[in-house]
């Protein structure tokens, strides 16, 4: 079952046990994925579903900090609600311990030093991470590693 299918069930799921929030927050994702299919014109990739559901999280995520910052705890915590209901169509993501991991080896096989060669790491840390990776997390770590 692709995670467009998983999703649309667990919709229809969500319709029938009259879960509006749930309800509401999937049917929002699907049409985020049609609209890439459409966008494409052919079916997806896992990658891809993932990749929207994972920008979904991030817009709430921001949406959330911004309401807190705004003296919205109802909406933020609503944004946050969302997110729950999003994380559990993601795979897990690398830990701190594994992106360490993954940066130093990285640096070590590049042979690179220098914040100037920061993109670089960057752009093959991505690349083996793909879409487990935690891109802020990482960029993170490739900096302090970088800047000695």
């Amino acid at each position: 079952m692709t995670l467009f299918e998983e999703i649309q069930t667990d919709m229809y799921a969500a319709m029938k046990a009259r879960q509006k929030e749930k309800t509401i927050t999937l049917r929002t994702t699907l049409s985020k994925i049609k609209d890439k299919i459409i966008e494409k014109r052919e079916d997806l990739t896992e990658t891809e579903e993932i990749k929207i559901v994972q920008n979904l999280v991030k817009q709430r995520r921001e949406s959330a900090v911004m309401y807190n910052q705004g003296n919205r705890p109802d909406l933020a915590r609503a944004e946050e609600d969302e997110i729950l209901i999003l994380e559990q169509y993601l795979p897990v993501m690398m830990n701190a311990e594994d992106t360490f991991a993954l940066v130093d080896e990285v640096i070590a096989e590049l042979d690179l030093e220098g914040i100037s060669n920061m993109g670089r790491v960057m752009q093959e840390v991505m690349k083996r991470g793909g879409s487990l990776i935690d891109g802020k997390r990482a960029q993170l770590i490739v900096r302090e590693k970088m800047s000695k």
